[in-house]
């Protein structure tokens, strides 16, 4: 499990095109030293599994299902990823809840600065339009993760053809400390949308299911 705050933002060095993968090569010279064979890392909000590790980098493959299905695809050597090491039993959790299960993909369509002024001295405001699938995760003032980072939606509104067009308020720490501040519109995001959500969507439709439903349990429940 992650929590979305970034501990360091790498590079990528090298894309390799392997028969049915994709191997890519990151610079990380501080989250490398902390690495084991096989360990979880979190890249760009995908949970990938750490392999061939260096003190100044790592490498990770790319099954074409995770090429298919995040933004990882359109990795190439000096694009910036957001890294992320699986947060220990018994830390508090900074963020929210992020498993690394990318749910969606969506476009950047504007990255605006609040305020004149330098880069790191102003809010900024990420705009896109999440898939029509993830709409009922999202609501203002919840939580989502944007290419890893654990982000607060500032508003969702919800649009003819079932998107949602999401604003997300950026401060200038977030804005320096990840890769947002290398993208640009139409780069692709991945989201993950909170997955406590997900389960209480689950239980109000099983709740909904069983409704009127006579069983052992239902009985029990009401003292038979």
């Amino acid at each position: 499990m992650f929590t979305g705050l970034i501990a360091e933002v790498g590079s990528i060095v090298a894309v390799e095109p392997r028969a049915g993968t994709t191997r890519i090569r990151i610079a990380a010279p501080t989250l490398a030293k902390q690495l084991a064979l096989g360990d979880s890392v979190a890249v760009s909000g995908v949970c990938l599994t750490a392999l061939a590790i260096q003190p100044d980098g790592f490498e990770a493959d790319l099954a074409q299902e995770t090429l298919a299905r995040t933004s990882l695809s359109r990795l190439a050597p000096g694009t910036t990823v957001n890294l992320e090491l699986p947060t220990p039993a018994g830390t508090p959790l900074g963020g929210h809840v992020v498993q690394g299960h990318v749910d969606g993909v969506a476009r950047l369509t504007a990255f605006e600065a609040v305020a004149s002024g330098a880069p790191d001295q102003t809010d900024w405001l990420l705009r896109f339009v999440a898939p029509a699938a993830l709409s009922r995760y999202i609501v203002e003032k919840g939580s989502i993760a944007v290419e890893g980072i654990s982000l607060t939606v500032a508003a969702a509104d919800l649009q003819a053809d079932g998107s949602t067009a999401v604003t997300i308020a950026v401060i200038p720490h977030t804005y320096q400390a990840t890769n947002l501040h290398g993208l640009h519109p139409t780069d692709e995001l991945n989201l993950e949308v909170d997955v406590l959500a997900k389960y209480a969507e689950q239980q109000a439709r099983l709740k909904k299911t069983q409704a009127g439903t006579v069983t052992e349990f239902s009985l029990i429940a009401a003292g038979f």
